[in-house]
C-alpha cells in the first residue's frame, strides 16, 4: 500500500463513490463536449481537492451529502481553471497529456472551461448549498486575482517575500483552503471550525507552493538535479527572490539580465541556478516550508482526534516530502 493510499483509507469507500458521482456532473448531449469530458476524466491525477474535503468533513463530524456536492464543486472549477491555464499559457501538455487546446484549439478549450465552470454553478445551485458556493467562489475570485498580481510583480523581477506569500496564497493555497472550510462546512460544523479548517488548508497550501519552489534547484526531486524551469519562464520562486533581496547591487542586475534577456542559454540559466545555491536561498525556503507545515498540524488541535485527523496530518507530511 502508497503513502497516498493509506492517507485515503478512512475515506475510501467515499472517495470510490464520488467518481461516478464526478462523472455523471460532467456528461453533456452535446458529442463533441461529451467526448472531451471523457479525455479530462481520463487523465485526472491524485484528486488530491476532493480527498481534502471528504477528509475535513470526517474531521469534523461526518461525511453528507453535501461533501459530495462540495467535492464536485471544487473539482469542477479546478479543472475550468486549469484548461483556461493552459490556453493563457500557451501550454500543450498536462501530467503527460495533451492539453485540450493542443488538441481542440484555443476556442473550443475556452468554451470547455466556461462549461466546466457552468456545471460546477449548477451543481451547487441545484442542491441550494449557497454557504458551499460563497466559499469556492471566493477562492477562484483570489485565484485569478494571484494570477494578475503575478503578472503585475514579475515584470521588474523586483519585489519582497511578503508580496510573494501573498501572490502564492492567492494562486496556490487559497484553494486547498476551500476544500477543507468546504467539508467541515458539509459536515455540519461552525463557523469557528470552519475558519479553523480554512487556515489549515492556507498553510498547507502554502508549503505545498515552497516545496513546489525546491524542485526547480533539485531539491527533493526524482532527477535530484536543478532544473531551471521556472527560471526559464521566468518565474519568481522564493529561493530566487531570498538570492537577489540579499545579493550585492552589481550581482542583482547581473541575474536580473539573465533572467529577462538570456533566460533561454543554459550555461547561463545554470549561472543563476549556483547563485542561488550558494546564496542560503534554498535553506531558507525548507526552513518557511517546516514552517507552515507545523502551523498546519496545529490548526487541526482544534478538531477530536480520528482517523480522517490522522491521515491529514499524513497528507501535510506528503506535501512537504514527495517527489515531483
Amino acid at each position: 500500500m502508497s503513502i497516498l493510499d493509506k492517507i485515503k483509507a478512512p475515506v475510501e469507500a467515499e472517495m470510490a463513490g464520488f467518481e461516478s458521482k464526478f462523472r455523471e456532473s460532467m456528461k453533456s448531449r452535446v458529442s463533441l463536449l461529451d467526448k472531451i469530458m471523457h479525455y479530462i476524466i481520463k487523465r485526472k491525477g491524485k484528486q488530491m481537492r476532493p480527498l481534502f474535503v471528504f477528509l475535513s468533513a470526517k474531521m469534523a463530524n461526518q461525511i453528507t451529502d453535501s461533501t459530495y456536492t462540495a467535492a464536485s464543486l471544487i473539482e469542477l472549477l479546478h479543472t475550468a481553471t486549469l484548461v483556461h491555464d493552459d490556453v493563457v499559457d500557451v501550454s500543450y501538455e498536462r501530467r503527460g497529456f495533451f492539453s485540450i487546446n493542443a488538441l481542440w484549439k484555443n476556442k473550443i478549450a475556452v468554451l470547455v472551461g466556461d462549461y466546466l465552470l457552468s456545471r460546477g454553478l449548477l451543481v451547487a445551485l441545484n442542491n441550494d448549498e449557497f454557504a458551499i458556493l460563497k466559499i469556492v467562489a471566493n477562492a477562484v475570485k483570489e485565484m485569478s486575482e494571484g494570477e494578475l498580481l503575478q503578472m503585475e510583480k514579475t515584470r521588474n523581477l523586483n519585489f519582497d517575500e511578503n508580496i510573494y506569500y501573498d501572490i502564492i496564497r492567492q494562486k496556490t493555497a487559497t484553494l486547498i483552503a476551500a476544500c477543507c472550510a468546504a467539508g467541515v462546512a458539509s459536515s455540519g460544523g461552525d463557523e469557528k471550525m470552519i475558519e479553523e479548517a480554512r487556515l489549515f488548508g492556507n498553510d498547507v497550501g502554502m508549503a505545498f507552493q515552497l516545496k513546489d519552489d525546491l524542485f526547480d534547484f533539485g531539491e527533493g526531486s526524482k532527477i535530484g538535479k536543478p532544473t531551471g524551469i521556472d527560471i526559464k519562464e521566468k518565474k519568481m520562486t522564493l529561493p530566487m527572490i531570498y538570492a537577489l533581496n540579499n545579493a550585492a547591487k552589481s550581482d542583482r542586475n547581473r541575474l536580473i539580465r539573465i533572467i529577462k534577456n538570456h533566460n533561454e542559454n543554459s550555461q547561463k540559466v545554470n549561472e543563476v541556478i549556483q547563485y542561488v545555491l550558494k546564496s542560503g536561498g534554498i535553506e531558507h525556503t525548507k526552513a518557511k516550508m517546516m514552517e507552515f507545515a507545523d502551523s498546519a498540524k496545529a490548526r487541526l488541535t482544534h478538531f477530536p482526534d480520528g482517523q480522517a485527523k490522522d491521515s491529514l496530518i499524513e497528507l501535510v507530511d506528503y506535501t512537504i516530502h514527495r517527489k515531483k
